[in-house]
């Protein structure tokens, strides 16, 4: 855990390592680090918004030969696609064998019933918003699928969150990531981008809180 967590907060620096060792192999394994990301529901604590915001900040330096309009397809795919792999997911196993099955115990159980919340709260829109969220979006796709959630109606949200997603994060790590306070505080940034999007669960969670009775 603390090596995840030095990951993230420094997660500049170490994709400049990973660029440096691994060459054009890096766009395979962004790819295969988001696609994890949303698609598996039992790792919902790697990084997303800041992997995007500091690839791209990456690629608006010309020293780190990063493409980013390359960038920017590859994790619209790995968004899209590791949606539509964890929803089929949750699809198949359903929600009852998360909360009793050996697969269950490697779930967290809090995030996933946060989740549910969030989904029975703003029904299939919760695929666009929690794109935005760090932890409800991979734990929303499986609930849908849990949920029988008409697949059209899943696919089409899908697509936009992805879409949106991609696009925010993309811009704004390629037109701020580089400027010097954000270069100089990157680690505050990181933990900005976090907060912020942990907020909409914050709100949720105490818009549901009841009142302790007397």
């Amino acid at each position: 855990m603390p090596q995840l967590i030095d990951f993230i907060l420094h997660i500049d620096e170490h994709l400049i390592t990973i660029i440096n060792s691994f060459g054009n192999w890096t766009y395979l394994i962004l790819f295969v680090m988001i696609f994890i990301e949303t698609g598996i529901v039992i790792f919902p604590f790697l990084p997303g918004d800041s992997l995007l915001f500091a690839a791209c900040a990456l690629a608006a330096n010309e020293a780190y030969h990063l493409n980013v309009w390359l960038l920017f397809a590859i994790f619209l795919a790995a968004a899209v696609l590791g949606d539509t792999v964890n929803y089929e997911i949750g699809r198949h196993l359903g929600l009852a064998a998360s909360n009793s099955s050996r697969f269950g115990r490697l779930i967290n159980q809090e995030k996933l019933g946060q989740a549910e919340a969030f989904f029975n709260k703003h029904g299939g829109k919760t695929i666009a918003i929690a794109r935005f969220i760090p932890l409800i979006r991979t734990f929303a796709p499986f609930v849908s699928g849990g949920s029988r959630m008409n697949y059209r109606k899943f696919i089409h949200y899908n697509l936009l969150g992805g879409f949106l997603w991609v696009t925010m994060c993309c811009i704004a790590g390629f037109f701020f990531g580089n400027q010097p306070f954000v270069k100089a505080h990157f680690s505050l940034v990181v933990i900005g981008i976090i907060a912020i999007s942990l907020v909409p669960v914050l709100i949720t969670a105490l818009r549901n809180r009841k009142p302790t009775a007397e």
